[in-house]
């Protein structure tokens, strides 16, 4: 019989001073049997860094033809496709073509520098795509704060995000490098 995937709950305040972006989500996320409490997190990592009212959660690791966010407009266009780790050449294409604007989240260790040594000067030419790394240990930094239901305070300014989870408080770094 097949494994089912574990629901979370996430109760998120976002105060995004960068972009002027004031909004409290109630975020259900379904982490996949194959997917670590880290990578779920960072998912959620993605989803506050690029909150919108239309950004949601896809079927992602259980489904090849979807990313694990993205954003649709009214007309089912999507306007934002989110990917985590070191996507396929193929993948990224595909990404970038059915989307105004494609995303990269990735944690900056030995796998994905060697991965973005060997990609940059591809992903450089694609117009509509940013690559942003996180620090390798902020994932498992994310995962001990892990619980089926998260009460999460965001406050970003300048570039920097400050978390609060579950009255933890964690600085979350990224860097931009496309």
């Amino acid at each position: 019989m097949a494994q089912k995937a574990t629901i979370f709950k996430a109760e998120i305040s976002i105060s995004d001073m960068d972009r002027n972006y004031y909004q409290d989500h109630n975020l259900t996320l379904a982490r996949h049997p194959s997917e670590t409490d880290e990578r779920m997190m960072l998912r959620l990592i993605a989803f506050i860094h690029n909150a919108h009212e239309f950004l949601s959660f896809s079927k992602g690791i259980s489904d090849d033809e979807e990313p694990d966010l993205w954003q649709k407009n009214y007309t089912d266009e999507i306007e934002l496709w989110i990917e985590l780790g070191q996507p396929s050449e193929q993948r990224i294409k595909k990404g970038c073509n059915q989307s105004k604007k494609m995303m990269i989240y990735s944690y900056a260790d030995n796998s994905f520098n060697v991965w973005w040594k060997k990609e940059q000067n591809k992903l450089s030419q694609r117009n509509n795509l940013s690559v942003v790394t996180l620090p390798p240990e902020l994932a498992s930094e994310l995962s001990g704060l892990t619980e089926r239901n998260m009460q999460i305070q965001v406050t970003i300014q300048d570039g920097q995000m400050w978390l609060n989870i579950n009255n933890q408080n964690i600085e979350v770094s990224s860097e931009a490098l496309l």
